[in-house]
């Protein structure tokens, strides 16, 4: 017999020194740690909806599964904790954003910004894609001079709305007469769109070619628009765009505000609420947020 037999004719179990076992423990975690970090990388992230802006499809204190993998998953794009991005490859996507989907994506920086100051992920509707023609017309969204689908937990907190060609300044884009209420029409940009530039139209491209660059590139000296220190009349779009609405369309940071998200932004689709609580509670009274689980949305599809 080349194996030693106990009395009952099995194998003697080899004893393990701690050593062994110490070592063993460290693989286990270390394999673990692995797999826990290629699916939070290439398919499932996780998300948590800080703001209203999605009530009452998504409340305050939601927190999400996302899909990666079905808009093309990267590696990581930051440093965990840190706004320092990361140079990252991109799989092929199973499929493109479509219309209405709940996308979250990397917040592309205010209407007027570069960058923006910290890089966080926001959740919202997709409403246009590249190419569309959206328009609000009293509140109410128009795509491609059709009525858009309403998203069963729509709300409007303001009965009143603002007129049209009443300007809101903090509209984009930038110099427009848009306001919130009634709000374009305007063209959702794709790429290879070759959009015309002069003195009265530069301002709305201007971030959007900065950012395509990454870096200030648009100047104006007199009448004539500089790309990169060279005379333009025209710019040629490298990147698709999206254009992104909040459920609560009263209390919602969204592109009529901040502008187009280029596709290369968009993190994954929302699908599955696997927490849910009163936020606003502090952690400090742990037992008044344990009591404020909200039971009957978890594993909740959103939609």
């Amino acid at each position: 017999m080349n194996k030693k037999e106990t009395e009952k004719g099995k194998p003697e179990k080899k004893i393990k020194t701690p050593t062994q076992k110490f070592l063993e423990f460290i693989k286990n975690l270390f394999i673990a740690a692995l797999a826990a970090l290629l699916i939070k990388t290439f398919l499932i992230e996780t998300s948590r909806v800080p703001t209203g802006s999605m009530e009452k499809t998504i409340l305050i204190g939601d927190f999400l599964f996302v899909n990666k993998f079905i808009y093309g998953s990267t590696s990581p794009r930051t440093i965990p904790f840190t706004n320092i991005t990361l140079p990252y490859f991109q799989l092929p996507p199973i499929r493109e954003p479509k219309r209405y989907d709940i996308v979250v994506f990397e917040y592309p920086g205010d209407r007027d910004e570069l960058k923006p100051v910290e890089i966080n992920n926001y959740v919202k509707r997709c409403i246009g894609l590249p190419g569309d023609t959206i328009e609000i017309v009293d509140k109410v969204v128009f795509i491609n001079g059709k009525e858009a689908w309403i998203p069963p937990h729509i709300q409007y907190l303001n009965p009143y709305v603002t007129p049209k060609g009443v300007a809101n300044p903090r509209i984009f884009p930038k110099g427009s007469n848009f306001n919130e209420d009634n709000y374009g029409p305007i063209v959702v940009p794709k790429k290879g769109d070759v959009i015309p530039l002069n003195v009265e139209t530069v301002e709305k491209w201007r971030t959007i070619i900065d950012r395509e660059f990454g870096r200030r590139v648009v100047s104006v000296q007199g009448d004539q628009v500089y790309i990169d220190g060279k005379p333009v009349n025209s710019y040629t779009l490298k990147k698709d765009y999206y254009f992104m609405l909040g459920d609560n369309r009263d209390d919602s940071a969204d592109s009529r505000f901040w502008g187009f998200v280029p596709r290369d932004k968009i993190v994954g689709q929302a699908f599955l609420i696997y927490w849910s609580w009163d936020s606003t509670i502090p952690f400090s009274d742990f037992f008044r947020l344990i009591g404020s689980v909200r039971l009957n949305r978890i594993a909740k599809l959103v939609h």
